[in-house]
This record gives structure tokens, sequence and C-alpha cells, in this order.
């Protein structure tokens, strides 16, 4: 039967790190962790905090790696990404025209920027 070596576990954060584990993280996360999004998850503490986290093995360990994340309110992030949208839904559009909806629309608009431009 294969034996098990048991790694050591531990919580540290970003800011504690050791240079080896420093070393070992930029290896794992070469552009940061901000590209590897899948990999930062939330941690419940028993006291009803939380914070977030990525993984960091290295051959003697596994670590809890807490980073700082800033967690943006979802409301806020879709005004953010969709920003006055229902305003253009009512045909007002900040920009001055309506995306068009079709593919006629599309040739309509088209037609129309060629005789503005002959003018």
């Amino acid at each position: 039967m294969a034996e098990t070596i048991k790694k050591k576990r531990a919580v540290i954060s970003y800011e504690n790190m050791s240079e080896e584990l420093l070393e070992a993280f930029k290896e794992k996360y070469p552009k940061g962790y901000a590209d590897y999004m899948g990999d930062i998850f939330k941690v419940e503490k028993p006291d009803g905090s939380s914070f977030y986290a990525v993984t960091l093995e290295v051959p003697d360990a596994l670590y809890l790696v807490k980073i700082k994340v800033k967690v943006d309110d979802y409301d806020d992030a879709e005004d953010e990404l969709f920003k006055n949208e229902e305003d253009s839904e009512e045909g007002e559009d900040t920009e001055g025209g309506s995306f068009p909806a079709t593919d006629d629309d599309i040739a309509a608009a088209a037609a129309a920027e060629g005789e503005e431009g002959e003018e």
C-alpha cells in the first residue's frame, strides 16, 4: 500500500510570505492571481467574517494564501457594465444614435451615412 505523506497545512497572508514562498507564488501565478480568477475562493470563518484566498502547494506544505480582493457590489458592477441602458431602451442613446436591431437597420444606417457624406 502506498504511503501518504502528510503535508503541513497553513493559512498565510500574501504580505507575510517568505522569499521562498513568494518565488513559488510567482511560479504558479506569473501574471498575478487576477489572471486566475477561477483559483480565487472565499473562505468563511467561524465568527461570520470571511477572506479570499488561493492555494499554493510546495513540496512540504499546502498553504491558503490570503489575498486582498476588491469585491464589487453586483448592482454597481451591473451599472458599470450596462450604464445608461435603461435610457437607451427608450430610444435615447447617449452617443446620439440607436443601435441597429436588424440587418435592414444596419443597411439603412449605412445608406443614410453615405447620403450625409455626399452633401
